[in-house]
């Protein structure tokens, strides 16, 4: 499967999910409203996230062109880091769509609402981590498995050079 394909496909595949999902809370959810779904560890919470990751730039004058902008310039480099991939490069084309996408999905809210819909909210105890969303997941995913992949392949090119050094005891 070609590249921009898998690129498509994961993109289709998220944006639905997250738009939908987004859009089921928004109608069905008062805001700050919950609703538990594992006790002691997982609720669906409607929150709107002016900022980025754990509210950052939420006040600022300038966040909405700011975020706008970085999200199309990720989503820029994304396309062009994903061209000059080979064919053979599966992972890294998958993790990029992850990112790609997510970046796409809470664009369109930023441009929509300026803020982002949230609605994943994991805990313990009174430990809250900050309410996320799928798009949000699709790129801590997408992060999480393009880092796996840089790994595997450094140790892979690290394998290849030994392989390729004489040893030392011989002529």
């Amino acid at each position: 499967m070609s590249r921009y394909r898998i690129l498509t496909i994961i993109s289709i595949v998220i944006l639905a999910l997250d738009q939908a999902t987004k859009l089921y809370v928004d109608a069905n959810f008062r805001l700050h409203e919950s609703i538990p779904v594992i006790h002691g560890w997982f609720n669906l919470t409607y929150v709107r996230n002016k900022g980025a990751a754990f509210g950052i730039f939420a006040d600022s004058a300038v966040r909405i062109p700011f975020f706008i902008t970085v999200s199309i310039v990720a989503m820029l480099g994304i396309l062009w880091y994903i061209r000059r991939l080979s064919n053979d490069q599966k992972l890294a084309v998958f993790s990029l769509s992850l990112v790609f996408a997510g970046a796409c999905g809470n664009l369109i809210d930023r441009i929509r609402l300026g803020e982002v819909i949230d609605f994943l909210d994991v805990y313990w105890q009174r430990h809250h981590w900050p309410a996320f969303n799928v798009a949000d997941s699709a790129i801590t995913v997408g992060v999480t498995l393009l880092l796996i992949d840089m790994w595997r392949e450094d140790r892979k090119k690290s394998a290849e050079d030994s392989a390729k050094k004489p040893k030392e005891n011989e002529p």
